[in-house]
């Protein structure tokens, strides 16, 4: 029988001094989304499992944790990701005609891990923009991200680019129930130039040929000239390079130290995305901190097909990025029933210092707090005291 004390795999206890860190993290991102006038929303841990997954893909239905109501006997969902909620929210509570910016925070669980390393208990930031169908909502959601990111402290940004109507111009004439179009995505995400030859087999020339160019597709600026050469001119898959040339001229501009590349053979992480998308790396990581893009189909099961685009990211795994601000400097103070020294140190509590009262019988305790002054009684009053 396994010790009570175990945890699941991929799940884990955080302990204060990362729990610190974690937490100025998320109000620091959540301050960067309110200058950009996000609103916060708090969308419920669990709801009814159609809701849930509503236009989302099989990816996130494996991730979903499901169980049933004891009310109800229906099946509910854990979220696995906010964004369907977020859209919920902005469909049918805030039912707005112009544009909603939202922003929220919280835990996510999946079944299954991402990765090796990967937790099981993400702690999901993100933020949207509905009610705008034009590259500008793009644009300002891509500067969200690098500036909640830069803010963190993140260094050595790398910006990839794609777009999900690149591939879904190619694969329009493939039936969507066709295993063989699940498997021509998973040979595009893997760049398996060989299985896609096989699978395009018996396609039109033109679409057979741009499937398997696509997986070559990825580089600098370069690509996009590339890409006019070898992919067919349908009208989507030209507007999707112009947007793509558009925000990565962006990004270039207002985030000199970012690098900017693309990726044509990726349409994204999930599959909700319809438009541009992008996902941003760290210097020494396969592993993009940050995913977004535009997502205009995600509200339409709830009545409401808004455009919509949006990022999110995890800020545990964050903050496994960046170094934190360390403890922060508090006082030490004895423990008494005195007037004058629990009305001092209520008064340095309410100056925004951390005073640390030692108990009775601790007194070589506390270093913990990385306490650098101390409270003591001079001249018949309580002074801070520099250790």
């Amino acid at each position: 029988m396994p010790s009570a004390w175990l945890l699941p795999e991929h799940i884990a206890d955080v302990l204060p001094a990362q729990a610190r860190h974690i937490e100025e993290l998320r109000r620091g991102l959540l301050d960067v989304a309110r200058s950009y006038g996000c609103e916060l929303v708090m969308p419920p841990l669990a709801e009814h499992i159609e809701s849930l997954l509503s236009g989302t893909g099989g990816d996130l239905d494996l991730k979903t944790f499901k169980l049933v109501d004891q009310l109800s006997g229906r099946t509910l969902g854990v979220r696995a990701d906010s964004t369907p909620q977020v859209a919920r929210i902005d469909a049918h509570l805030l039912n707005r005609v112009g544009v909603t910016r939202l922003c929220y925070c919280g835990p996510v669980l999946h079944a299954r891990p991402s990765g090796m390393q990967a937790s099981r208990e993400p702690l999901q930031f993100g933020a949207e923009i509905y009610g705008h169908a034009g590259l500008e909502a793009d644009l300002e959601v891509q500067d969200l991200a690098l500036d909640c990111l830069q803010g963190a402290g993140l260094t050595g940004m790398a910006l990839d680019l794609g777009d999900a109507r690149i591939v879904r111009s190619l694969l329009a004439g493939v039936e969507s129930g066709l295993p063989q179009r699940d498997a021509m995505h998973a040979a595009l995400a893997a760049k398996d130039i060989t299985g896609l030859r096989e699978l395009a087999r018996g396609l039109a020339p033109a679409v057979r040929d741009g499937l398997v160019a696509l997986p070559r597709l990825y580089g600098g600026v370069e690509v996009l000239d590339a890409a006019r050469r070898v992919l067919p001119a349908h009208a989507s898959i030209v507007a999707a390079l112009d947007d793509l040339a558009s925000l990565a001229r962006h990004a270039q501009q207002a985030h000199a130290q970012v690098q900017v590349g693309f990726d044509l053979a990726d349409a994204g992480a999930s599959a909700y995305y319809s438009g541009a998308r992008f996902a941003v790396y760290a210097r020494g990581s396969s592993d993009a901190i940050a995913r977004g893009g535009r997502y205009d189909e995600v509200g339409a099961v709830f009545g409401r097909n808004r455009p919509a685009v949006g990022f999110s990211l995890d800020v545990k795994e964050l903050a496994a990025r960046v170094e934190g601000q360390g403890g922060r400097p508090a006082i030490r103070a004895p423990w008494a029933e005195d007037d004058a020294l629990r009305g001092a140190v209520r008064l340095l509590r309410r100056q925004g210092e951390t005073v640390v009262c030692i108990l009775p019988g601790h007194e070589h305790e506390g270093q913990e707090f990385d306490c650098d002054r101390e409270l003591v009684a001079a001249d018949g009053r309580w002074v801070v005291r520099a250790l």
